[in-house]
């Protein structure tokens, strides 16, 4: 028996690192009868005979997964959106920062393609950048085409397991071949008729970029909230759970309340009106969630 971590899943083959070997893969029968799936960045004990044969016999506890991407145990996620091309969206990107908040996972907020931007259209992107650092998010802003930004992610990604998330056709592969250019990962242009990107990553792996490992991801284009209620949700909007602590009542929601500090704070200005729009917006899906059985 020996102890690895999955870096890579394909097409019901699991490949395990251990040491220096990586190590191809099968997950016992147990874990389907469980209703079980090893996950990318899982930590496991294994079993084999030669590189190209082996078991996952255990996988061991959790610190955290996503469902989409499928993957776990993340110390952080880089959440990457385009300025442009997609154009940026404010609201898939609050979407994204609640549901890696609910994980325990530390976004950093990526923003690509600002080459593209006119000086008008960068000034509003940079309205919504203060906002965000402002209640304390790291944000960076980035070109793939003309390097810009780049270099700083380095230090951030050492010593993690980092996601890189976000809708397709955002750059997410663009930015890996940035920051390791022999990765050669493949990109594809945008679909001008439907406005997003085409998927070129098609499973979860984790590459070994500076001094970390970072997974590229397949892109994807919403995220569900299935394991959050309602009452977790103030916790992953930081001004929030910061105005949340002065409102009359405990468990205040923020919606309908008397005398709630947290629209005080909107009717202020203290919170962006865009931000609580999209809280209230999580809150009644949320809400009006079919209970699974």
């Amino acid at each position: 028996m020996s102890d690895g971590k999955i870096i890579k899943a394909l097409s019901g083959f699991y490949y395990v690192l251990s040491g220096d070997q990586v190590v191809q893969c099968r997950g016992r029968g147990v874990f389907r009868k469980r209703n079980v799936t090893p996950l990318v960045g899982d930590y496991v004990v294994f079993q084999s005979e030669n590189a190209n044969e082996g078991y996952i016999m255990e996988i061991k506890p959790r610190k955290n997964e996503l469902v989409r991407p499928p993957i776990a145990n993340i110390d952080q996620a880089l959440l990457v959106f385009s300025a442009a091309r997609p154009d940026f969206s404010p609201q898939l990107l609050d979407r994204f920062l609640s549901v890696v908040e609910a994980n325990d996972i530390s976004p950093v907020i990526c923003i690509t393609k600002i080459d593209l931007l006119t000086p008008e259209e960068k000034k509003k992107i940079e309205w919504y950048i203060d906002g965000y650092r402002s209640i304390g998010y790291k944000v960076f802003l980035l070109s793939s085409m003309t390097g810009e930004g780049v270099k700083k992610i380095f230090p951030l990604i050492d010593d993690k397991i980092s996601v890189l998330a976000g809708q397709s056709g955002v750059g997410k592969s663009s930015l890996l071949n940035s920051l390791h250019p022999k990765l050669e990962i493949k990109t594809a242009d945008i679909s001008d008729h439907l406005g997003r990107g085409k998927h070129t990553t098609r499973h979860v792996e984790l590459l070994q970029i500076g001094g970390g490992l970072v997974a590229d991801t397949p892109g994807f284009s919403s995220l569900e909230f299935p394991e959050m209620e309602a009452e977790d949700l103030p916790y992953t909007f930081p001004e929030i759970q910061e105005y949340g602590e002065n409102c009359r009542f405990r468990g205040c929601l923020h919606i309908n309340e008397p005398g709630c500090a947290v629209k005080q704070a909107v009717e202020s200005g203290d919170i962006r009106q865009y931000r609580y729009d999209h809280y209230q917006d999580f809150y009644l899906e949320i809400k009006n969630r079919k209970p699974r059985y």
